[in-house]
C-alpha cells in the first residue's frame, strides 16, 4: 500500500484580472447594469455566462458594492447562470426557460450538433445554458435557454447534424435529467503541480506530450489559455483540452514515500 504525509493546506488560485478587451467590456456591462438597475428600481440580468465570465461579473457586482444580485441557470448545479439583479422592491425575473429537443431518427445527435444547430439560428451563445441528455430516452435533449429566445428557437430548430430534431417548451425537466451524472474520480502521483505534469497524468499521456499540447495553444485552464508549461496549478483546476476533453483537478493531497504528489481528478 502506498504510504503519504498528510496533505498541507493548499494555496488557492486566486482572482484572474480581465486579460482582453472583450473580459473588459464585461465588467464594464455588469457594473453599467448594477447601477442601471439600483438607480432606477427595475431588475436586470446578463446572458448565460461560462465559470470564467461568472467570475469577472463577481468582481464587477462587487466592485459596484451591489448587493441584490443572484444566479440562475434553469437548476440548480448548472454550469452556465444568467446574473439576476433584483433592487429591493423590484421583481424576481424569470430569465431562463427549457426547451425538450428530440430526435425523429437515427443516430441520434451529439451535444455539439445540438449546440450548434442551435448556435446557426443566429443566436449568441450568451443566449444558450446547459444541455442536458435525458439518461432514459436516447436522442432527447433538456436545452436552457434565454426565455426571449424560447418561442423563436421552438419553432425554427428542426435539425441537429443531419437528424431532424423537435423542439417544445416544457414546464418541468425530469428530475433524473437534473441529477448530477457520477463521476468517476481516478488519483495519480506527479513529481510536482506543474501544468504538464498533472495534464500528463490525466490524460495518462507523457509529460512531453502534455507540454506539447500546451505549447500548440490547444490547453485552457478555466477558460483562459494556458501559456505556458511550467505554470503552476491548483486544487479545482478546470483544464480543457481541444480535440481530447476536459478535466477537472479534484484533489490535491500529501505525499508518498517517494516524495511524489497524490492527485484525484475526473473527466466530464
Amino acid at each position: 500500500m502506498a504510504s503519504f504525509s498528510d496533505p498541507p493546506e493548499q494555496a488557492r488560485r486566486g482572482f484572474v484580472p480581465p486579460q482582453n478587451e472583450a473580459e473588459r467590456f464585461l465588467m464594464t456591462r455588469v457594473e453599467e447594469l448594477c447601477r442601471t438597475a439600483e438607480s432606477r428600481g427595475f431588475p436586470r440580468a446578463t446572458g448565460f455566462l461560462s465559470d470564467r465570465e461568472q467570475s469577472l461579473a463577481w468582481a464587477a457586482v462587487c466592485r459596484a458594492g451591489c448587493g441584490c444580485t443572484r444566479w440562475e441557470g434553469g437548476y440548480p448545479g448548472a454550469e452556465r447562470r444568467v446574473l439576476c439583479i433584483e433592487p429591493a422592491g423590484s421583481w424576481a425575473l424569470e430569465p431562463v426557460a427549457a426547451l425538450r429537443i428530440a430526435a425523429q431518427g437515427t443516430p441520434p445527435p451529439a451535444h455539439r450538433d445540438y449546440l450548434g444547430a442551435l448556435l446557426g439560428l443566429g443566436i449568441q451563445r450568451t443566449c444558450l445554458g446547459d444541455i442536458l441528455p435525458d439518461p432514459d430516452a436516447a436522442g432527447v435533449v433538456y436545452a436552457f435557454v434565454l426565455e426571449d429566445k424560447a418561442d423563436f428557437l421552438a419553432a425554427e430548430l428542426t435539425q441537429a447534424g443531419r437528424c431532424p430534431v423537435r423542439a417544445e417548451r416544457c414546464d418541468a425537466v425530469p428530475d433524473r435529467v437534473l441529477a448530477a451524472p457520477e463521476r468517476t474520480l481516478r488519483q495519480a502521483t506527479v513529481p510536482s503541480l506543474r501544468a504538464d505534469a498533472v495534464l500528463g497524468a490525466m490524460m495518462n499521456t507523457s509529460r512531453a506530450l502534455a507540454a506539447g499540447a500546451i505549447a500548440a495553444g490547444r490547453v485552457e485552464i478555466n477558460h483562459l489559455p494556458l501559456r505556458s508549461a511550467h505554470e503552476p496549478v491548483y486544487e479545482n483546476d478546470l483544464f480543457t483540452v481541444r480535440g481530447a476533453g476536459r478535466w477537472r483537478l479534484q484533489a490535491v493531497g500529501g505525499k508518498s514515500r517517494k516524495d511524489r504528489i497524490f492527485i484525484t481528478f475526473f473527466q466530464y
